[in-house]
């Protein structure tokens, strides 16, 4: 069913994954009428409503193309991602020895070994899947715009101490988007549902953690093998998860609370209002002239903050290297598009949740 006679006039832009079309609805048919909803159920596509000065607008999109995706390339990837940060878990749980002739050796594999490295289950599993959600959202959301995007990459990392057994996941944006409607929904859906799945993982893991005999700080602390402890700095969040579920002295994290506050601090790194981070794709969806200025503003204090914590310079680093030394935001198809009142909340929830898990000084 064609649209064109519920439309004073419209545009169309021919991408390479898909055609957007955006129309300028006859009043009549703005509500919209009931002949206008039947023809939107015939579209072969998504659409959505933008209320602009000169009338309600529909934004259609149609897919042109059907990507094809390498998925043996991201199981793979997850496997290993999976197999690390069990052993990383295994070595912080006490299940296996922190030995670089056992971990590194597969020859020294056996099945003691396996055994002592499902330990580490309890780690692995609540990180992993903390991380899948975020990417899930971003992931889903994008799809549901009909966006060509990535399904979720994950990178296998270094074992403790130099790392946790894994380096976080991606996705990949492979077309512009459409407007900042689209940037806002799918940049913050991921920390968002990243946080809401984290939230329980950080209380469950506190509950079961325990007053540490011999601590290093007066907040909490893990055990990451070869006789060291790492201390962990508090977010709001954290502090207030501790002050519900142990009245008074310095924590031993369990493997699964440790899980819940690297879910927290991954969160808090994301939403950095910096390039091209969750961050920054919510401040230029809300702020698009002014987020160059402040993405430069949080890069100084970013800065500022590794003489609190020597971890921040490293994350200045990898923002620096992944933006190329650029501050600014890509452009989306149509900057001028209002955001419509009800992604308010969004930007709302995005703020709060950077508020509470944000880490002045996550490690010394």
């Amino acid at each position: 069913m064609s649209l064109t006679r519920f439309l004073l006039s419209w545009r169309t832009t021919p991408l390479h994954d898909r055609e957007v079309v955006d129309a300028l609805v006859d009043p009549t048919h703005a509500e919209p009428s009931a002949a206008l909803r039947a023809a939107l159920h015939e579209w072969p596509g998504t659409y959505y409503w933008s209320r602009e000065p000169d009338g309600r607008h529909l934004v259609l999109t149609r897919p042109t193309i059907e990507p094809r995706e390498r998925w043996l390339r991201h199981v793979l990837l997850f496997t290993a991602t999976l197999f690390m940060t069990t052993l990383s878990g295994a070595v912080i749980a006490g299940g296996l020895p922190a030995e670089f002739g056992v971990l590194y050796n597969p020859a020294a594999w056996d099945l003691a070994f396996f055994r002592g490295w499902a330990t580490g289950f309890s780690f692995s599993l609540p990180l992993l899947g903390i991380l899948f959600c975020h990417e899930m959202g971003h992931y889903l959301t994008a799809r549901r715009y009909q966006v060509n995007v990535s399904p979720p990459h994950f990178l296998p990392g270094p074992l403790p101490p130099f790392g946790i057994g894994t380096l976080g996941a991606f996705i990949r944006l492979r077309t512009i988007l459409n407007d900042r409607r689209q940037l806002l929904d799918i940049g913050a859906a991921g920390p968002i549902a990243g946080f809401i799945v984290a939230l329980p993982v950080l209380w469950i893991g506190l509950v079961h953690s325990h007053v540490a005999t011999d601590p290093v700080s007066a907040g909490m602390q893990v055990p990451i093998g070869w006789g060291a402890v790492w201390p962990l700095g508090d977010s709001a969040v954290t502090l207030l998860l501790r002050r519900l579920t142990h009245t008074t002295g310095p924590i031993l994290l369990s493997p699964m609370a440790l899980a819940g506050w690297f879910g927290m601090y991954v969160t808090m790194l994301n939403l950095l209002p910096i390039a091209q981070l969750d961050g920054g794709h919510i401040l230029y969806a809300a702020f698009p002239r002014a987020q160059r200025h402040v993405a430069r503003l949080f890069f100084v204090l970013v800065l500022l903050l590794g003489y609190v914590s020597k971890s921040w310079l490293v994350w200045a680093f990898v923002v620096l290297m992944l933006s190329r030394g650029q501050f600014g935001h890509p452009p989306v198809l149509d900057a001028y598009r209002p955001l419509p009142k009800s992604r308010v909340w969004v930007l709302v929830a995005s703020l709060l949740i950077f508020i509470l898990t944000f880490t002045p000084a996550p490690s010394p």
